[in-house]
């Protein structure tokens, strides 16, 4: 078998197979970190849920409805997920001064140092520790270039 018949359409240039193999790489990268952050919050004996901690700002209370929008879900599903995060002891919902109507979410100090465990965990990828700080610079800029800019910085070491 020559070298040729070996290589794929996507291999040869072909911008649709090279597309769709691009494509498919991200969503397997992408599966493997959700595992990988999974494994490290169960280390934790925390849930994914916790991740929504990294959500809400520790140093300004904000309302629930503000959490289900950068969560992308359901006011009614935050709801169960405060629920969850209350009853840990890591956050509390408190009366809004200056809409008693609303309650807001604070981020307690159990909160805060679970926050820091989370963010932790979430940001150490054992698939991105072979690269360079080069290759992980050029890699962000090429992934934040093809997602428009658009990708939420959610537990972003600051």
């Amino acid at each position: 078998m020559t070298q040729e018949a070996g290589r794929t359409q996507a291999d040869r240039g072909d911008r649709a197979g090279l597309t769709g193999e691009t494509v498919r790489r991200f969503l397997h990268v992408a599966d493997a970190i959700r595992h990988d952050q999974e494994a490290a919050l169960g280390a934790l004996g925390l849930t994914p849920a916790a991740a929504a901690l990294c959500e809400l700002d520790p140093d300004r209370p904000s309302p629930a409805r503000d959490l289900a929008v950068r969560l992308a879900c359901d006011r009614s599903n935050v709801t169960a997920l405060v629920d969850r995060l209350e009853q840990a002891g890591l956050v509390t919902r408190r009366v809004d001064p200056i809409d008693r109507r609303q309650k807001t979410l604070l981020v307690t100090d159990e909160g805060r140092r679970v926050r820091e465990r989370v963010r932790e965990a979430l940001s150490g990828s054992r698939l991105l520790v072979g690269l360079t700080v080069e290759e992980l610079s050029t890699l962000r800029e090429l992934v934040e270039k093809v997602s428009d800019g658009d990708c939420p910085q959610r537990c972003a070491v600051d």
